[in-house]
């Protein structure tokens, strides 16, 4: 520090004065060399500097990236303006009268020649995949729905929901993820939505702005439009599933455990009524489908929804479906209708798709006045819920009957309730088996023979479980020894988790 300042001390008389000069003239030796900090190096111009150019390179990956998305895009649109001006050639060209008894490979080589021939006009060039795709798309538009029709063929989509124009999601794996399906604008949703209730005899404008129906493969169709629907129309399909899923598929998949299946086949063949209750999309109609497999060829089954979704594989079904009224609010045939005329047609079991509203009383007495083995579904989230909907059903249709009158006749009739759900995960579970087995005073009594016992969560947020007896003997297990089913006794044994 002395040295760097150079300080000299002061002195007086000649000896200093000569030491003074002496050490004026002695030469310093230079100071090791100190490698100064990056941060001092560098300075404040320097980090400037860097931090600009950190941004500059920040800018061009970003562009970089942007280029081939914004590329697409540009690609995307210029197709779809060539797909609007390829859809008006067509209407203008084809026979539309004849397009329905057209063969396909005759109606695809005709908008394929359209197509080519307004290319050309246009002076458009497209690869082969892209052409491809136009003629695709452009008979989907033609005979199919549009753009749902890619969808509708996509095994993996249960659910397709449209929430205007340019938001269509679908739902794969019990999750709903957004799809790059979109339509030009409401005009060409509404045009979509028109061509789907008019094959089936239906209507939907602003005086009735809302329709249920049922496509050709059976897939359940529901749609609202403006002004009720304020940011465009809505539709949802629940897609028909093609191939029924058995009890050892639901098995294998985790649904319920090969003791549930066990249980559950005893309790089908030996004619307990059966109610499957659950929440929306718990799997209640493909759990029914399923127990029904368990149902003797020789009998005799009518079924009863109001959209037909139910696949029975028994030779002898009946089917009905419900209507609903026409423009003039005439001509409905309500499940209860169908209902009260099945019991006239001597059946053995009497499946009801779903149980919502006054019909509930049909279907009560049906199970009280040897229809046996009769079962349906109903929303409910728990077993002790189910019954509660079915006495407040009762209610609101309109019998006075006391509470313990219409809880006598619910105790009477049910023998079992199944209770289903989708966890969070998107997986769909038999949570609970419960008997119902009589009265105390007032109150129906209930006992539960299998359960879904969750110990947590996994990896990317999987339900763990696993599936138990309560250790609770079946109440009917007298019933089942009588009618030839002797249920290993150790079936009833909780099991703890692994």
């Amino acid at each position: 520090m002395f040295k760097r300042f150079n300080r000299t001390r002061r002195t007086t008389g000649p000896a200093s004065s000569a030491a003074a000069e002496k050490a004026a003239v002695r030469p310093v030796s230079p100071e090791p060399s100190r490698k100064p900090a990056p941060e001092a190096a560098a300075g404040p111009a320097n980090l400037a500097a860097r931090a600009e150019t950190a941004r500059t390179f920040a800018r061009r990956r970003a562009a970089a990236q942007a280029a081939p998305d914004d590329k697409e895009r540009r690609r995307r649109e210029k197709l779809n303006e060539i797909k609007v001006e390829m859809h008006r050639r067509l209407l203008d060209t084809l026979n539309l009268a004849a397009i329905d008894d057209a063969p396909e490979a005759d109606l695809k080589a005709e908008i394929a020649a359209i197509c080519s021939e307004g290319l050309q006009e246009m002076g458009m060039v497209l690869n082969k995949e892209e052409r491809q795709t136009l003629h695709q798309e452009l008979y989907d538009e033609v005979k199919g729905l549009g753009p749902l029709e890619p969808l509708l063929r996509d095994d993996t989509v249960s659910d397709i929901l449209v929430n205007g124009p340019h938001q269509v999601y679908v739902e794969r794996g019990g999750k709903l993820e957004l799809s790059d399906v979109r339509f030009r604008d409401e005009k060409h949703l509404q045009r979509i939505i028109d061509k789907i209730v008019s094959a089936v005899g239906r209507r939907v404008d602003e005086s009735n702005p809302y329709v249920d129906a049922r496509l050709k493969d059976g897939s359940r169709f529901n749609a609202m439009i403006p002004p009720i629907a304020v940011d465009g129309s809505l539709v949802s399909i629940r897609k028909f599933k093609k191939e029924k899923l058995s009890v050892d598929d639901l098995v294998r998949f985790g649904a319920f455990s090969e003791e549930m299946a066990l249980y559950l086949q005893a309790a089908v063949a030996t004619r307990l009524n059966v109610i499957v209750s659950g929440g929306t999309g718990s799997g209640k109609t493909t759990t029914l489908n399923a127990l029904s497999s368990f149902i003797d060829n020789s009998e005799r089954i009518l079924t009863i929804e109001d959209t037909a979704e139910l696949q029975l594989q028994q030779p002898h079904v009946g089917r009905m479906e419900s209507r609903p009224p026409n423009v003039e609010g005439k001509g409905a045939v309500t499940q209860r209708d169908c209902l009260r005329n099945a019991l006239r047609m001597r059946p053995d079991r009497i499946i009801v798709g779903e149980t919502r509203g006054e019909e509930v009383i049909d279907m009560l007495q049906a199970m009280n006045t040897g229809h046996d083995g009769s079962m349906t579904t109903i929303h409910a989230n728990s077993a002790r819920d189910a019954v509660s909907r079915l006495e407040n059903m009762v209610a609101m249709a309109g019998i006075d009957m006391p509470l313990k009158a219409v809880r006598q006749q619910i105790a009477s009739a049910v023998n079992l309730i199944v209770q289903v759900s989708r966890l969070q995960d998107g997986s769909r579970r038999m949570l609970s088996i419960t008997e119902i087995t009589g009265m105390e005073g007032e109150i129906i009594t209930m006992q539960e023979v299998f359960r879904f016992e969750r110990t947590g969560l996994g990896e990317g947020g999987k339900v763990l479980g696993h599936f138990t007896a309560t250790g609770v003997r079946s109440f009917y297990s007298e019933r089942f020894r009588q009618w030839g089913y002797e249920l290993p006794p150790d079936i009833y044994e909780p099991v703890a988790a692994q």
